[in-house]
């Protein structure tokens, strides 16, 4: 992605914007605050209560919040979220917030789990600028407002982020191929930053996703310095008419050429 992350807190007509906050500050409170009224919903949810009423309330609730206060900081942007109707005034605005109110609802569901995410990423004029991705139950944000410095690398084998639920059936070939290990965890958000935290070594991903599941990590990736891209090497593509973006691939740089390589064979691009 391109390596413009542009502090004006300027919207896409050039006026004064309702919050002085430069969009990096805003991406990076607005996860935050919308992990603390999901953290909320969570505690105040009966032990004994049905699970899938507990996503459906985590993923409203943080979605009304995130929307309601993008309508009052940013009037004059256009958003994309997972759980909002597609408006297609996006596609004719310069500026597009994505998010994802809720990465992980399977994982925010099983108290005390902890592998869920909160993303907010903005899009401007064909690049990600701005973007946070926030782990409420571990109180911890990754933002393009403070580019996490990425971790020296392990001695030992590559380590793969992968669902701990649902991994796909190509993904023992790449393990073979690459020599490496699995570190099992939650949300899209949870896997890309677990590069950011030491705690992998990449995220390959080709089972399908869509815009929400990957901006705002891709942009705090890229922000810092790791590979981003698809599967095939192309670049990852944001504010499409179909918003299906299925692939791709978060690692450290000096083994994107190792990975794609070993993707390739496997013939997953």
């Amino acid at each position: 992605m391109g390596a413009a992350y542009d502090q004006r807190p300027t919207a896409q007509n050039g006026a004064d914007v309702a919050d002085p906050r430069p969009d990096h500050i805003l991406a990076r409170d607005l996860a935050v605050d919308a992990g603390k009224v999901l953290l909320g919903i969570r505690a105040d949810f009966p032990a004994d209560g049905d699970p899938k009423a507990l996503k459906d309330a985590g993923d409203q609730g943080s979605h009304d919040f995130l929307m309601a206060a993008l309508a009052t900081a940013r009037p004059d942007d256009a958003v994309l979220s997972e759980e909002g109707a597609d408006n297609p005034i996006r596609l004719r605005s310069d500026r597009v917030w994505i998010v994802d109110p809720l990465d992980g609802t399977r994982e925010f569901s099983e108290r005390p789990r902890d592998d869920w995410a909160v993303h907010v990423a903005l899009w401007e004029r064909g690049e990600l600028v701005a973007g946070a991705v926030a782990l409420p139950a571990r109180d911890q944000v990754f933002s393009t407002d403070a580019p996490p410095v990425i971790p020296p690398a392990t001695e030992g084998p590559i380590r793969l982020a992968v669902s701990r639920s649902r991994p796909p059936a190509w993904l023992p070939a790449l393990v073979e191929a690459l020599h490496a290990e699995l570190v099992p965890m939650g949300s899209a958000g949870v896997k890309a930053v677990s590069v950011l935290d030491g705690a992998t070594d990449a995220y390959v991903h080709a089972g399908g996703q869509y815009e929400w599941d990957s901006a705002a990590p891709v942009a705090v990736a890229a922000a810092s310095g790791l590979h981003t891209s698809r599967v095939d090497g192309g670049a990852l593509l944001y504010n499409q008419p179909n918003v299906l973006l299925p692939d791709l691939v978060v690692c450290r740089p000096e083994l994107a050429e190792q990975i794609l390589a070993a993707v390739g064979r496997l013939g997953l691009s």
